[in-house]
């Protein structure tokens, strides 16, 4: 790493911040032994506090939790206790998959491809007071069997209660919460802890030595050394805490860690399953399963099991990024190279899938930033175009429409409209101020042009 490709990716990444209103930010490149290529702390962890970040700082991890998620799993299928081709009733009674065309497999619910359309999240703070469920009495919810099983019983009915559905298992891949609310059920019903994140902790935080992580609500926060939330609203900050939109299943996104102990996670993939001691989480069979891709994702990214698979400048990279509020999160490491990356920010909507990229970049010797994808155009129909055009939205709050202004088809997303460029007879691109997304047009026989994909979620059609 040169002093001038540091600087280039420094900027970029403080370009980002700016851009979304970011107060403060870790950085790190490790590699497969653990040793820290790079670090660099960016603004603050608390600004009410004048708190500065260093590598012991708590953060939030969103959907990087997916990962663990999936490990988990995965150390379950090595004992022999699960096969994550059976069909994910045989270990959740209470969800029958009865309107889908064949079972929903483990595996499918994995890589987010058991046939279902996004759907709003079911908050663990509103399931709690239903059930009269007081934290300061009851403990932290995270480990709370009662709230567990009632959450599991509720996102089992809503997915059975369905019957718009995306497709056949296994069809399509369309990001899903719910999937991974129920595969941390399983987690917590079949493994040997009496909660997922007990399991977690014992099984792949302790045995890495991850001190300073877990699926805690209350305990991060109690903390003298953790970064206080922020959400942007209307250009203001706002301060928040981790049951803010929380799922009441925690394994889509409840883990919290620090850039310490995220880089003896990130070196365990790097050595196949390995801790820094040479403690085996999982075998090598079972690292080279996740990181290989199991469904296709969008024109340039495959999906294994809780990680996305990618390219840079000829390198398969492969990681995870995730957002909540006060969340914005990025894994990212190179086996090849023996590199990673970890990227964790205070504040949510922050660009740290493209500042993670920068800084592998940065680490594999490239130009930071990433020149921005251009393919061939490959004209749509006009039929397609015309057929494309409409409402699409789900219950989780996305909201997108196609319409054609003076022959262009232009998509709405946010208080935006882009121009999309045909890349393939039914995938699209639109450049984005920092990053480029796909799109891709959802259709059948029966129902024509039903399903917008935009980035990792399809969107029904609504109009």
């Amino acid at each position: 790493m040169t002093e001038e490709q540091i600087s280039k990716f420094e900027a970029f990444a403080q370009k980002c911040m700016d851009a979304d209103n970011a107060v403060g930010m870790a950085v790190a490149v490790v590699d497969r032994e653990g040793k820290t290529r790079y670090e660099k702390m960016f603004g603050l962890g608390d600004q009410e506090r004048g708190a500065v970040i260093d590598e012991n700082t708590i953060f939030g991890l969103a959907s990087v939790t997916k990962s663990f998620t999936c490990l988990a799993i995965m150390q379950l299928a090595e004992q022999g206790i699960l096969k994550i081709d059976d069909p994910v009733s045989k270990y959740i009674p209470e969800f029958t998959g009865s309107n889908q065309s064949a079972p929903v497999l483990i595996k499918h619910l994995m890589r987010h491809s058991g046939g279902y359309f996004p759907m709003s999240r079911i908050l663990i703070s509103d399931v709690a007071q239903d059930m009269g469920l007081d934290e300061a009495v009851v403990g932290d919810f995270a480990f709370n069997a009662a709230l567990a099983q009632e959450g599991c019983r509720l996102v089992a009915n809503r997915m059975d209660a369905q019957t718009n559905l995306l497709g056949a298992p296994g069809q399509y891949f369309s990001y899903f919460n719910d999937g991974y609310a129920l595969l941390s059920d399983i987690i917590y019903r079949h493994g040997d802890c009496d909660s997922f994140a007990a399991y977690l902790d014992k099984h792949i935080l302790k045995p890495l030595g991850m001190t300073r992580s877990g699926c805690d609500f209350v305990k991060p926060f109690k903390d003298p050394n953790h970064a206080a939330l922020y959400v942007v609203e209307d250009g203001e900050l706002r301060n928040t805490d981790y049951h803010e939109e929380a799922f009441v299943l925690n394994g889509g996104g409840a883990m919290k860690s620090t850039l310490k102990d995220m880089k003896k996670y990130v070196a365990m993939y790097l050595s196949h399953g390995k801790g820094l001691d040479g403690t085996q989480v999982a075998t090598a069979e079972t690292i080279a399963a996740m990181t290989s891709p199991q469904q296709a994702y969008n024109y340039v990214t495959d999906y294994g099991y809780g990680l996305n698979i990618k390219h840079l400048n000829g390198k398969t990279v492969v990681g995870h990024s995730g957002s909540l509020p006060g969340v914005s999160s990025n894994m990212l490491w190179c086996d090849e190279a023996g590199l990673g990356v970890i990227v964790l920010c205070n504040t949510m909507d922050v660009a740290s899938e493209a500042i993670g990229e920068a800084a592998m970049n940065l680490a594999l010797g490239f130009e930071p930033v990433n020149a921005r994808y251009n393919f061939e155009a490959c004209p749509w129909s006009e039929n397609l175009m015309t057929a494309a055009c409409g409402e699409y939205a789900s219950t989780e709050g996305n909201r997108a429409r196609l319409f054609l202004q003076d022959g262009q088809l232009m998509l709405e997303s946010g208080s935006k409209a882009y121009p999309v460029i045909p890349i393939s007879p039914s995938c699209g691109m639109v450049k984005k101020a920092i990053s480029d997304m796909f799109i891709e047009c959802i259709q059948d026989e029966a129902r024509g042009v039903y399903g917008l994909r935009c980035g990792s979620r399809i969107l029904p059609r609504v109009d």
